[in-house]
């Protein structure tokens, strides 16, 4: 299942020449992110509060294939590559009008209130499947 985040494209989005900066790709992608996690109905922070779990990017592939420009309306694709115990990979794309500007694949690691790693819990592994 592929989940989709409708953006903006702002003027803080952009450098001098209205072209979206390197680094916002990533904003764009944690945003979508969340609102995957969200709308498989879990709440981060309760699972945060209660279970003592939280998500880490430990590992992000960018590729950079065509720029955003300033105002552009934007759409982050979201879909599950793997699954493991503790982690998990996701693919994600931005694209303007159906044209894939910017790629990642993000490996998500559950850690615990130590930053050490813990079994990805229940309440967000049966949402997946």
């Amino acid at each position: 299942m592929i989940h989709s985040f409708n953006c903006r494209v702002y003027y803080e989005d952009t450098d001098l020449a209205g072209i979206v900066y390197y680094a916002n790709y990533l904003r764009f992608i944690e945003r979508a992110r969340s609102e995957w996690v969200r709308a498989r109905g879990v709440d981060q922070r309760a699972l945060k509060e209660t279970e003592g779990v939280v998500f880490a990017v430990r590992r992000v592939e960018a590729d950079y294939l065509q720029p955003a420009k300033f105002d552009d309306e934007l759409t982050v694709l979201t879909e599950v590559e793997n699954i493991g115990g503790a982690s998990m990979t996701l693919k994600q794309s931005v694209t303007r009008d159906g044209v894939i500007l910017f790629t990642a694949v993000v490996t998500l690691v559950a850690i615990n209130a130590n930053g050490a790693p813990v079994r990805l819990p229940a309440i967000l592994r049966k949402p997946l499947h």
